[in-house]
């Protein structure tokens, strides 16, 4: 994929009445991080969970984590998580 998805995904939105709406993946990825650490989980193993099984009850639906999560395709997902290791560590 050439697009860098770190920057915006768009995404059909029920809410939105046809239109697209911009979301970001990684503020996508810290509210989900964040709502499940406050309700108790292991954020890390529930969002690998969810990726490599396409279940979203693996994410909490609270403060809409699990809307949010679903609005991204997974495989964009993992290339946000690949994306950010590489530059963390080999850049």
């Amino acid at each position: 994929m050439d697009k860098d998805v770190t920057q915006i995904i768009y995404t059909n939105d029920p809410n939105a009445q046809g239109e697209e709406k911009q979301v970001d993946v990684k503020e996508v990825l810290a509210k989900v991080y964040g709502a499940l650490k406050e309700k108790g989980y292991n954020p890390t193993n529930q969002i690998v969970q969810y990726i490599m099984s396409g279940e979203p009850l693996f994410i909490t639906s609270f403060n809409g984590a699990r809307s949010l999560i679903t609005k991204i395709e997974r495989d964009e997902l993992v290339e946000e998580l690949m994306n950010s290791y590489i530059e963390q560590n080999f850049k």
